[in-house]
């Protein structure tokens, strides 16, 4: 499951109501739209009740609502998590808990190869700056926004308003009984269609109770990843303190319930999914497919093979990491790629955007704003690269940050800045050299350098003009010659002027004259444009809204949501993916691969009792996730957990434009595996009988 969590690494990092709505699971006919196209990711504040009951059979209120709200969380700011006992026992992934655990870990232990267990309350460990939210209050103020809106005379004096207003309101909602002491975040859907506050009560002392092994936690790895069948135990549990004690949770949590799946029962995945892009136009995709995600995912590809060469050199848990981070990204961006080369797919928003436009009054009056938006993207093409390249990354090299830091120093100095800021600078760049000589750093500019070369435009002279040689010679070359290699010859230019440093011609200041324009000529063309395109983006969703309201889902944003779906196999690669998978087929795939990562097993785990064996450990269903969903608790008709959310399949990746429910499905670790693993695996006795088991 590609995780919302942000790492150095990623820093990436239109229904139609002339046709009846499609049954959820409904066989989608290639080239035409869906009513679900959109999604089912539903806004608490307006759940489909009458939809619910229709399909399901099933009466939701808002005491069911309000109840799971109160009983999911936010996990840190990247993920999603849920209470699942009465004493604050929280449950999210393995995969979103390990970049945590790291920090707590004693002289000694290593919990990526052995796991952790906290066998009392006081074994339970606090991870620093770790902190839970969660959704306590939600407030609609669409009228008083549109209301402050509606005399604005232009795109900016409309979002002037619109930013004054809801910053006016937060501050008036921040007295009011209920919401003081809650932590007020401003949302917006439908791309300004809707505007609501959310008041969330954050939680800053989270213990870790129970983790597994790497092992389990991330069974199969990075050639697994995005698959099913799957056979993976990615769950942690954490528990949540208030004032040194365990928080009482009594009222809000989902009992865990290991036996709450059946092949299409209607369940319900509660969670925080981060972005999606459904609203976005024909041409917006079109050129996020031929620029935007073509760069992005031949810049992470890149990178990836370069830190494969490190971990052989030094492998390391870090490293280990960040190629599984970027591998990740590659596969999702490369499903969603595929996506927008499937005609089907493309064909659906063409006609769903076409649907929009024939009823558009806008339109009608000759204002047609997805021709604007088009007009706008062919623009910024050929800077498409440049803005991707060349910002500064730390998985751009130290050479380009070197060259950024340089530039900022040159123009900080031209600017009349203080010693202090200077000499942080200056303290920056040195911290920044060292390794620069290290076999990565080449690697690393030779890769630039060669994506420069692979997407260069016609316009793009400086290209030639660096490299007169071949990339990995021009990189070799630079990086032997300059003096930011060197730590004393460094040091000397440090003591000069810096103003100096913008006729230098030391190689690698050199290469920065040549490469900083090209950049900032591209965030310039991005930037500047961006106020205008985000106005256009928003008259779209209006558009989209005033013909559909609220019988579709706004696009994703990090907020609860509730989605819908079954328990559902599906065809794949020839056959049939059953609905579950159990523990006996974790152990044909460890032996099947003769026990080598990342198909290994820890010790304790290579002589199961057969009640595990049978145990279901994985599942999947029909639900509508992105990342960020990952640790949310899918959920029955009762509110029970019957599992926890940790990825999608292969098939779901075009969901970031697109839902279609033929074969995109949610992976989820069965309750019942999880259970089964604390009894039998790990004893932890404790938390089964907390678990109610």
């Amino acid at each position: 499951m590609i995780s919302f969590r942000t790492t150095k690494a990623l820093w990436i990092l239109l229904l139609l109501p002339f046709i009846s709505w499609a049954q959820p699971n409904k066989t989608s006919v290639p080239g035409e739209p869906d009513r679900f196209d959109f999604g089912k990711m539903w806004t608490l504040e307006q759940a489909p009740f009458d939809y619910f009951e229709k399909t399901y059979g099933f009466r939701a209120d808002e005491k069911w609502v309000e109840h799971i709200r109160m009983s999911a969380l936010r996990f840190s700011s990247y993920c999603s998590a849920s209470f699942v006992s009465p004493d604050g026992l929280l449950m999210t992934n393995h995969h979103c808990s390990r970049g945590e655990v790291g920090k707590i870990m004693k002289p000694g232990e290593d919990f990526d190869k052995n796991g952790f267990y906290a066998a009392t309350g006081a074994d339970e460990r606090r991870v620093e700056d770790l902190f839970v939210k969660q959704l306590v209050k939600i407030a609609d103020v669409t009228d008083q926004v549109n209301a402050a809106i509606s005399k604005a005379k232009t795109d900016k004096e409309t979002a002037t308003l619109r930013d004054s207003t809801l910053k006016a309101l937060i501050a008036q909602y921040g007295t009011m009984s209920g919401w003081t002491g809650l932590e007020i975040e401003r949302v917006t859907y439908y791309n300004g269609g809707r505007f609501s506050l959310y008041g969330y009560k954050r939680y800053d002392d989270v213990r870790l109770v129970l983790i597994p092994e790497l092992e389990l936690g991330a069974f199969g790895g990075d050639p697994d990843n995005f698959t099913f069948p799957r056979y993976t135990l990615d769950c942690t549990f954490w528990r949540v303190y208030e004032n040194g004690k365990p928080v009482n949770s009594s009222a809000n949590y989902f009992k865990m319930n290991p036996d709450g799946v059946s092949e299409g029962e209607p369940v319900f995945v509660v969670g925080n999914p981060g972005s999606t892009e459904r609203l976005r136009t024909v041409s917006q995709l079109e050129y996020d497919r031929d620029y935007r995600y073509k760069i992005q995912l031949t810049w992470l590809t890149n990178r990836m093979k370069v830190l494969q060469e490190e971990y052989k050199r030094n492998p390391s848990h870090e490293v280990q990491e960040e190629i599984f981070n970027l591998s990740n990204s590659v596969k999702a961006i490369g499903g969603i790629v595929k996506g927008m080369h499937d005609p089907s797919l493309m064909g659906r928003k063409k006609a769903m955007e076409d649907n929009i436009k024939s009823k558009s009054k806008a339109v009608a009056k000759g204002q047609d704003y997805w021709v604007q938006i088009a007009n706008a993207y062919k623009v910024l093409e050929p800077h498409a690269a440049e803005v991707t390249l060349l910002a500064p990354s730390p998985y751009g090299g130290k050479a380009l940050l070197l060259m950024h830091y340089a530039d900022a120093y040159v123009k900080a100095a031209e600017g009349g800045a203080g010693e202090e800021d200077l000499e942080s600078l200056r303290t920056q760049i040195k911290e920044t050299a060292q390794g620069l000589d290290k076999p990565m750093e080449l690697e690393l500019l030779a890769t630039l350098f060669g994506e420069l070369q692979q997407f260069k435009s016609p316009n793009d002279k400086y290209v030639s003009e660096l490299l007169e040689k071949s990339a990995l010679a021009t990189a070799k070359s630079i990086l032997e010659k300059t003096d930011f290699a060197d730590a004393k010859k460094l040091e000397k230019m440090l003591e000069g002027k810096p103003e100096k440093w913008g006729k230098d011609k030391d190689p690698l200041l050199k290469a920065g004259r040549l490469l900083l324009p090209a950049y900032r000529e591209a965030g310039s063309a991005f930037g500047g444009s961006g106020p205008a395109r985000r106005a256009l983006e928003a008259k779209v969703g209006n558009e989209v809204f005033q013909v559909y309201g609220l019988n579709i889902p706004p696009d994703a944003t990090f907020t609860l949501r509730l989605a819908d779906g079954i328990v559902k196999a599906y065809d794949y690669n020839g056959t049939v993916a059953p609905v579950k998978t159990t523990y006996y087929g974790l152990y044909d795939r460890f032996y099947s691969n003769n026990g080598q990562f990342p198909w290994s097993l820890p010790e304790r785990w290579k002589n199961p009792p057969t009640d595990l064996l049978r145990t279901p450990l994985n599942f999947v269903s029909t639900n509508d996730i992105i990342g960020g969903n990952s640790g949310s608790p899918i959920i029955n008709k009762k509110g029970e957990a019957v599992g926890l959310v940790f990825d999608g399949n292969i098939e779901s990746l075009p969901g970031n434009f697109i839902y279609d429910p033929v074969a995109n499905r949610t992976v989820s670790v069965h309750a019942g595996g999880i259970i089964a693993a604390l009894k039998y695996i790990y004893k932890a006795e404790r938390i089964v009988k907390e678990l109610g088991q």
